[in-house]
């Protein structure tokens, strides 16, 4: 295990409460290279999430204006867009896989001055895995490159607090988690599963504690934060290494439903609890992009393979709001698209 702590700035607009939202993230590893990762995203409104296809070879940038980021994408994308101004998360073509989760507490440090470039939460995804292919070059870049985070609140003032973790073709992860102004970076091919809160550190011995008890014998069954990374982390140690990528797949959904917050379920007095919307899947070796809404009965994907992705090629978009039958692949149903325009 390696844990090593950098000092950013960020500048984020913090307008609002911060609320414990649950999400869910898995990694399967299997055999050959296999590795699938997979999310649940849950909130207490609707959040509607289109797709994206972006080509290599876009120019971008993490700010509209001001001392900013600049870049030319490397790598070819599929990308989970909320409210088509923000990257939830996204694979790349190299199988580089990036999620974002609310964290509770997360305190991001202040820029004091106008030194460091700043990159809008909208776009930071974007930037990752336009740059880089693996989560060693993620490391080396966090050493030496200093930014600042620009985070707007949203959905009637909720701020925009977040921790992240990226896995490569590998199985590698980074989780990514801001403390008290510092982000602690956890990197190991141990680190399957993340939730929300308690920060990494404290859930990793909560897990430690359920490890003891065997979860043959018992596991904590609530939707709370803890109790789902017990549970996930269990079940995703116990699907077969030899699985098939396509069983592998599944598997790593049906282990999402174990910890996905049922429709339309609430607690008294826990008015932040919220229902899975949706659920992906990542398989970084096939490059094929699995999701699927809550509210439906099947689940679609995408195979990067088969998409241009050479610069100038054209940016593709599923709007989701328009398909009511998503379901096998959807390649053909993409259309030419302008790019989304990031809420900075």
């Amino acid at each position: 295990m390696k844990i090593r702590v950098f000092l950013f700035g960020a500048l984020i607009a913090l307008l609002g409460g911060t609320g414990a939202y649950p999400c869910s993230r898995v990694v399967f590893q299997g055999k050959d290279s296999l590795t699938v990762v997979g999310r649940t995203l849950d909130w207490k409104t609707p959040i509607p999430t289109n797709l994206y296809v972006y080509p290599r070879g876009m120019q971008k940038s993490g700010m509209p204006s001001g001392n900013t980021l600049h870049w030319v994408s490397k790598y070819g994308s599929v990308l989970a867009v909320s409210y088509d101004g923000g990257v939830t998360e996204g694979m790349n073509e190299k199988g580089l896989v990036m999620n974002a989760l609310f964290c509770k507490g997360t305190v991001y440090n202040t820029s004091q001055d106008d030194t460091m470039p700043v990159i809008s939460l909208a776009m930071l995804i974007s930037y990752f895995l336009d740059n880089f292919a693996t989560v060693a070059e993620v490391e080396q870049w966090l050493v030496k490159t200093p930014f600042a985070i620009y985070g707007q609140s949203f959905d009637k003032g909720t701020a925009a607090a977040l921790h992240w973790a990226v896995t490569d073709r590998s199985g590698m992860t980074m989780v990514m988690e801001y403390q008290n102004g510092k982000l602690n970076t956890y990197v190991s091919h141990d680190y399957r599963v993340l939730t929300n809160d308690p920060p990494f550190e404290r859930m990793l011995a909560i897990d430690g504690y359920w490890k003891q008890i065997g979860g043959k014998n018992m596991l904590p069954g609530t939707v709370r934060s803890a109790d789902r990374f017990v549970r996930a982390s269990f079940f995703i140690d116990h699907i077969p290494a030899d699985t098939d990528s396509r069983t592998a797949a599944a598997a790593v959904f049906s282990v999402l439903g174990t910890v996905s917050v049922p429709l339309g379920y609430t607690i008294e007095g826990e008015p932040n609890l919220s229902s899975t919307q949706w659920r992906s899947a990542a398989d970084t070796k096939n490059l094929i992009y699995y999701f699927g809404f809550a509210s439906q009965f099947a689940e679609f994907w995408i195979d990067l393979k088969d998409l241009d992705l050479t610069p100038g090629a054209p940016v593709l978009k599923l709007d989701t709001s328009k398909e009511s039958d998503l379901c096998f692949g959807v390649n053909d149903r993409l259309k030419h698209a302008s790019p989304f325009t990031p809420m900075w």
